[in-house]
């Protein structure tokens, strides 16, 4: 019930937002699983009421098409634990399978466990009661980047970066993306909190390039204001979501050079409040996560990369009536989002018709508070990142399921 407040709301200025904001503030959420009262309620039972009210609003404001099960089992404890005694996985705001055995993972450093440790601890702070995200008192920026094998068994830890978390004043590490086009398969991380995002090699042994100041936010041509998300097009040019101050779309050469750029503040067409995630499709299509909109919008880019570096971006439609979207996969005929208020995984066709919607269970040991991210390998598994409860997940179809309920992975062009 209470789940769908606990997004990261700091980072949204809509109005209705401020009031969830408020509410939740006024309420002390502990996890279900853990079998004690759910609210600990600050005096004004008005409160309970607004929030029951509000919820039923929103979700009910939504038009979810056709809704089922989720075809999925979650593979319970597959994100194997490996930090030092006292210390837990963070945020785990990033995940991109590069391949089934190889699953790359960003987080926002390593959570401190309370001594004596709960009986209830499940390898994970959300089993007892921390969100990841919010509980920054106990955040150490500490084993930020690692890679993960298909059983979710440690491969690597790249902690010779962690100095490229430290020193902000924020949740860090956002997004971790591999263009399919690059044959270097060099790993971009988009740190929001510094302002910047850092280019390294495949194997982690190189930083190959570093765009933004750190912890400057600005508008020019050199510098971000919490970028989120990078996309990348075929011709090898990259799109940077610079994404919560600027609310716009940077597109850049493939060495981070500054191109053009597009989109500012505001609800109308080609503006943003927020944009959490972009996506490519095919045709030239772009997805742009217009997050405090509650919307995805949709461009095309109108002219080839032959030697023209300010392409015209026609703006092609708005996809409204999501409660908080936090990140797509489009591949070759539909596009998947994953939404808050309530928690659910969105089909939609590249009209925008919702044709499949399944909610995201937040009971339980496999639950969620939130899929911040979510990626595909080429067997069809997927892995979705839980930025408040700390872990991230896989999800394997279940048996005999009906292949058009299952996410594909993302298009590229051939």
């Amino acid at each position: 019930m209470i789940s769908f407040f606990l997004d990261d709301t700091r980072k949204t200025n809509d109005a209705f937002s401020q009031i969830l904001k408020r509410i939740y503030d006024n309420i002390v959420a502990v996890p279900t699983h853990l079998r004690r009262d759910k609210f600990v309620m600050k005096p004004l039972s008005l409160i309970i009421f607004g929030t029951i009210f509000l919820t039923t609003a929103v979700a009910s404001s939504q038009d979810l098409g056709p809704t089922g099960p989720s075809p999925y089992d979650v593979i319970e404890g597959w994100h194997k634990p490996f930090a030092a005694e006292g210390f837990a996985f963070g945020g785990n705001s990033g995940v991109f399978a590069e391949s089934p055995d190889r699953i790359f993972i960003s987080q926002r450093g390593e959570t401190k466990l309370p001594d004596p440790l709960p009986s209830e601890f499940a390898g994970y702070v959300g089993s007892i009661g921390i969100n990841a995200l919010r509980d920054t008192e106990l955040r150490t920026w500490q084993n930020c980047l690692m890679t993960v094998d298909g059983d979710g068994n440690l491969l690597e830890v790249w902690d010779q970066w962690d100095h490229l978390c430290e020193d902000s004043d924020g949740p860090g590490p956002h997004r971790i993306r591999i263009s399919p086009y690059d044959p270097e398969r060099r790993v971009w991380v988009i740190n929001e909190s510094r302002h910047q995002i850092f280019v390294l090699s495949n194997d982690g042994s190189e930083l190959l390039l570093t765009l933004g100041e750190k912890n400057v936010s600005g508008s020019d041509e050199t510098h971000f204001g919490r970028p989120q998300d990078v996309a990348f097009l075929p011709d090898g040019r990259v799109l940077v979501a610079d994404g919560l101050d600027n609310h716009r779309i940077i597109i850049m050469d493939s060495q981070g050079n500054y191109l053009s750029e597009f989109g500012e503040f505001g609800d109308g067409p080609r503006q943003f409040n927020g944009i959490h995630a972009l996506a490519i499709g095919p045709n030239g299509l772009i997805f742009a996560l217009d997050r405090a909109n509650g919307r995805v919008q949709v461009f095309r880019l109108t002219s080839d990369a032959s030697g023209e570096y300010h392409p015209e971006v026609e703006h092609v439609d708005v996809w409204s009536g999501f409660g908080l979207p936090l990140d797509l996969i489009v591949n070759e005929e539909h596009v998947w989002v994953s939404d808050l208020r309530p928690l659910k995984l969105v089909k939609l066709d590249f009209d925008g018709n919702r044709l499949y919607t399944w909610n995201v269970s937040n009971e339980g040991p496999s639950g969620y508070l939130e899929v911040h991210t979510f990626s595909v390998d080429s067997e069809g598994n997927l892995y979705g990142g839980d930025n408040q409860h700390g872990r991230t997940q896989k999800l394997i179809p279940k048996p005999n399921v009906d292949p058009a309920l299952l996410i594909r992975p993302p298009f590229v062009q051939q």
